[in-house]
């Protein structure tokens, strides 16, 4: 039976610990420092996240998703349209209603959190990995 030593540090320990070292400094390195993490406000952010797992809405059920008031949503879309982060589409199950669909690149950026032109930069700079023998 192994003895324990409490004042000794185990492998994986002294492991973990080199990779949490590491990992802080390359965080620190390659993380966003062109600007604010966000430039969504809270608000905001929450409808273009609630939109990209729920689909299209309408501003009534977006609305009634977020409880918020219809007047409120129907602004937040209209500013969100603005910036190209929400688009408008007539319902093609029902030409009544209009849907607000999520754009493709809404929240890429927002929820970039290491800076992608740095790490690609960096990541282009190391060796090939050797083949495994």
């Amino acid at each position: 039976m192994a003895s324990r030593n409490p004042g000794r540090v185990s492998d994986q320990q002294q492991r973990g610990e080199r990779f949490a070292e590491r990992f802080r400094a390359v965080y620190l390195t390659f993380h966003r420092r062109d600007g604010p993490r966000s430039q969504l406000q809270g608000a905001s952010r929450a409808a273009l996240e609630h939109l990209a797992l729920a689909g299209p809405l309408t501003i009534g059920e977006a609305a009634a998703h977020l409880n918020r008031a219809q007047s409120v949503i129907s602004e937040m879309v209209s500013h969100l349209e603005d910036q190209g982060l929400l688009e408008r589409e007539s319902d093609p199950a029902d030409r009544r209603r209009t849907l607000i669909w999520l754009t493709h690149s809404a929240l890429r950026q927002d929820r970039e959190v290491l800076g992608l032109d740095l790490l690609a930069g960096a990541l282009a700079r190391l060796p090939r990995p050797r083949p495994m023998t």
